[in-house]
């Protein structure tokens, strides 16, 4: 097993599209990258603290392997957006990666740079690092609960699922 944390905007899309993945174990909504300890929702929401809203995925390495995972976060959101993902802006709404050692650093590097390969535009996806901070319970598996009768998921997530079944459909639970 390992883990990876990426940030693309609000954390429960992040969070649906890799709750979909296969040889995904978990997903957990949190905060990182800023320099308040132990941030809530509402303050990291102020854009304040410095932390991007992110996802930490757990996922087997035999099944699915850490480039596949920054290849489908960076073809599931807009990396080209700076400190925003549609009508979310702010810091905390970057588009960064956050390796958690020097192989995922490298690894960080290569898939945006694939990415800017071959697309159009260029990836404004920052490579970071910082303390990791699980959301409030509340967050946790947001799209599976009260997600699904908030109008705001509800026009934001499905569009994002059906890039990952779209461009990756090997990589998707049946």
């Amino acid at each position: 097993m390992q883990q990876a944390i990426i940030a693309g905007g609000c954390f429960w899309c992040t969070e649906a599209v890799f709750k979909d993945v296969i040889g995904v174990t978990e997903v957990e909504s949190g905060y990182i990258g800023g320099d308040v300890p132990n941030p809530t929702y509402k303050a990291v929401c102020t854009g304040t603290t410095g932390h991007a809203e992110g996802i930490r995925v757990t996922f087997d390495t035999d099944v699915v392997t850490l480039p596949e995972i920054y290849d489908m976060f960076l073809g599931t959101h807009d990396p080209t957006q700076l400190n925003r993902q549609g009508g979310d802006v702010g810091t905390q709404y970057r588009s960064a990666i956050f390796p958690l050692d020097d192989a995922q650093r490298s690894e960080a590097e290569a898939a945006i740079a694939r990415w800017n390969d071959s697309n159009s535009g260029t990836a404004v996806t920052t490579v970071e690092t910082g303390e990791w901070y699980p959301a409030e319970d509340y967050h946790q598996a947001y799209w599976d609960g009260d997600g699904q009768r908030n109008p705001y998921c509800q026009a934001v997530i499905p569009p994002k699922l059906m890039k990952l079944r779209k461009s990756f459909a090997q990589y998707v639970k049946d």
